[in-house]
C-alpha cells in the first residue's frame, strides 16, 4: 500500500464555499484535486493500492481509495465534485466514525495529527505504514532505499506551518527531496511513484 498525506489549510471546510467554476479560487483546491490524480491514476486506469488523504483546513480529511474508486475521472472539476460532496456529509462523520461519501471516498472529522496517528501511530512506523516527509531539505531520493507501506506527507504551494511540521517531525522515519528543483506537489508524486514502481530507479 502507498499512501499520500497532502495538507490543504486554505480550502473552504463549507461545500458551499466551492465552486466548481472557479476551483483554484477555492483554497487552491485545484492543486489538492491534481494530487488525487496523480496519485490514483494511470495512462488509461487506476493504481492499486494507493490511498490520497487530503488533510483540509486542519479539521477534515478526505480520503480516496483507488481499490474502492468508481466512476472517479481525473480531470480537477470530477474530482473537486467530490471533495464538495464529502464536505457536504461533513454532519455524518462522528467522531472518528467516516462518512461515507461515494465509493472509494471518506470524510473523517480528523486534522493532520489525528490522520497521522491513525495511519502511522505516535511513533510514525505503524499500523499502516512508515512515514516519509517530502521535503526539499530532505535527503535525495535517489540515495534511499523504498520503505515498505510508506505513507508520504507533503504540504500545498504554502510551506509546512510550525505545527503541522512538529506534527511531522515527531513521526517521521526520514525526509526526502524528490530532485534539485522545488516541484509542485502533484508532479513531486508522480515522481515518487516512478521511484517506487522502480524498486528505487532499478528496475524498468
Amino acid at each position: 500500500m502507498r499512501q499520500f498525506v497532502v495538507i490543504g489549510r486554505d480550502v473552504p471546510t463549507d461545500p458551499d464555499a466551492i465552486s466548481l467554476s472557479d476551483i483554484p479560487g477555492a483554497g487552491r483546491l485545484d492543486l489538492l484535486c491534481r494530487c488525487v490524480s496523480a496519485g490514483v491514476f494511470l495512462s488509461h486506469g487506476i493504481r492499486e493500492s494507493v490511498r490520497v488523504h487530503l488533510a483540509i483546513a486542519d479539521e477534515f480529511t478526505v480520503s480516496f481509495d483507488s481499490d474502492a474508486l468508481r466512476h472517479l475521472h481525473p480531470d480537477e472539476r470530477n474530482v473537486a465534485a467530490r471533495v464538495r460532496d464529502a464536505l457536504d456529509a461533513r454532519d455524518e462523520a462522528i467522531g472518528h466514525m467516516p462518512a461515507d461519501v461515494s465509493p472509494g471516498v471518506e470524510l473523517r472529522r480528523m486534522g493532520l495529527d489525528a490522520t497521522l496517528d491513525r495511519l502511522v501511530g505516535a511513533d510514525g512506523r505503524g499500523p499502516d505504514g512508515t512515514l516519509v516527509q517530502l521535503h526539499e531539505d530532505g535527503a535525495p531520493l535517489i540515495d534511499a532505499e523504498p520503505p515498505e507501506d510508506p505513507v508520504f506527507v507533503l504540504s500545498d504551494h504554502h510551506d509546512f506551518a510550525p505545527d503541522e511540521a512538529a506534527a511531522v517531525d515527531e513521526r517521521a522515519d526520514r525526509r526526502l527531496r524528490v530532485g534539485p528543483e522545488l516541484l509542485h506537489a502533484d508532479h513531486a508524486i508522480t515522481v515518487v511513484h516512478n521511484w517506487l514502481d522502480t524498486d528505487g530507479y532499478a528496475s524498468y
